[in-house]
C-alpha cells in the first residue's frame, strides 16, 4: 500500500501545464493587428479652408481665392466622412462642418465676383464721363452776350493794352483743347479762359518781367525770366484736385523749352482742394532766351483732362 502512494509521478504534465500560457498568449498575437492609425488630418484642413473661404469670398478683387478655398474645403470634407465612416478616423462632425463651409464659401466668391465686375463697371463709366468732358471744352459767351467759339480772339496780343482790353471783352473759349468744334488747334492769349465741362476753368495771364534772387533755382544767366499767373476757378458741383495740374512752356519760334525758376515762394503750384465756386491762383516764373519774343504756357488741369495753350507775347 505505501509502495502505491509513493509511486513517481509521469514527467509528461510539464508540457501540459505549459499549454495554458501558449493559450492565453495567443489571443494577444491575434488582437494586435486590429489597432490602426486615426486619419483626420483631411476633416481639419476642410475646416480650416472652409473658414478662409467664408471670409475672402465676398470680397472683392480675392473673391477668386474664396472660391478656390471653398472647392478644396467642400473635397477634402467628403473626402474625410468617407474615411470616418470607414472607421479611420473620429472627426465625422468636423468634416461635415468642413464640407458645408466649403459650399458657403463658394457662394459666397459667386456674391463677391458680381460686386467686384460691378465696381468696374461704374469706374469705365466713370472714366468715360470724365474723358467726354475734357474732349469737349465749354464755349463761354462774352459781356455782351454773344458767343466767342467761332475762334476769333477778344484781344489783341501785341501789347499788354490789348490784353487788358481783351480781358474786358471776356473770356474765349478752350481753343487750345482738343474736341473744341473744329477750332482745338488754336491757342489762346492773355486773359483768355479755358473753359471745360466738368466747370474747371483756367486762366493765364499776361507775362512780366521778374529778377530773379541769387537764390533762385532753374534761372540761366543771360536769359529773361517772365512772370504768368495762372488762375482755377471750379465752377461745377463737385469738388476739384488742382494738385494733378501741370504748367510747362516754351519760347520762341523754335518752341525752346522754358525751365521754371523756384524762387522765394514760386513755383511751388497748386495744393489743396478747390471746392464748387471757389478759385486758386498761382504764380510761375520761366526762364526763356533773350531774343524769344513768344512764350507758349501749357496748362493741364488733370489727367483725363486735355491740355490748353496760351500764346504770349514777352
Amino acid at each position: 500500500m505505501s509502495h502505491s502512494t509513493h509511486q513517481p509521478q509521469d514527467p509528461r504534465p510539464e508540457p501540459h501545464g505549459q499549454y495554458p500560457q501558449q493559450q492565453g498568449q495567443y489571443p494577444q498575437q491575434h488582437g494586435h493587428p486590429s489597432h490602426r492609425p486615426v486619419r483626420n488630418g483631411l476633416g481639419t484642413a476642410a475646416l480650416v479652408l472652409g473658414v478662409l473661404g467664408v471670409i475672402t469670398g465676398p470680397i472683392p478683387l480675392i473673391f477668386w481665392l474664396g472660391g478656390t478655398f471653398g472647392l478644396l474645403a467642400l473635397i477634402m470634407g467628403l473626402v474625410g466622412r468617407g474615411r470616418a465612416k470607414r472607421g479611420e478616423a473620429t472627426n465625422k462632425g468636423v468634416t461635415t462642418v468642413g464640407a458645408v463651409l466649403g459650399l458657403l464659401a463658394m457662394g459666397a466668391s459667386i456674391v463677391g465676383a458680381v460686386l467686384t465686375f460691378q465696381a468696374v463697371d461704374d469706374a469705365v463709366d466713370e472714366v468715360n464721363r470724365s474723358a467726354s468732358a475734357s474732349k469737349e471744352p465749354a464755349p463761354e459767351s462774352g459781356s455782351d452776350g454773344s458767343d466767342t467759339s467761332d475762334g476769333s480772339n477778344s484781344s489783341d496780343t501785341s501789347d499788354t493794352s490789348g490784353t487788358d482790353k481783351g480781358k474786358k471783352k471776356g473770356k474765349g473759349k478752350a481753343k487750345g483743347a482738343s474736341g473744341g468744334s473744329g477750332s482745338g488747334s488754336e491757342a489762346l492769349t492773355a486773359g483768355e479762359t479755358a473753359a471745360y465741362r466738368n466747370g474747371v476753368k483756367v486762366t493765364v495771364s499776361a507775362p512780366k518781367p521778374f529778377s530773379p534772387s541769387e537764390f533762385a533755382a532753374g534761372h540761366t544767366a543771360g536769359n529773361k525770366a517772365h512772370r504768368v499767373t495762372v488762375t482755377i476757378e471750379n465752377t461745377g458741383s463737385e469738388k476739384f484736385e488742382p494738385t494733378l495740374v501741370l504748367t510747362e512752356a516754351r519760347a520762341g519760334e523754335d518752341g525752346v523749352a522754358a525751365e521754371q525758376v523756384f524762387d522765394e515762394g514760386i513755383g511751388t503750384g497748386f495744393s489743396g482742394t478747390l471746392l464748387p465756386g471757389k478759385k486758386s491762383t498761382v504764380s510761375h516764373v520761366f526762364s526763356a532766351p533773350a531774343s524769344a519774343k513768344i512764350l507758349s504756357v501749357e496748362v493741364t488741369p488733370g489727367l483725363l483732362l486735355d491740355a490748353s495753350v496760351w500764346e504770349l507775347t514777352v
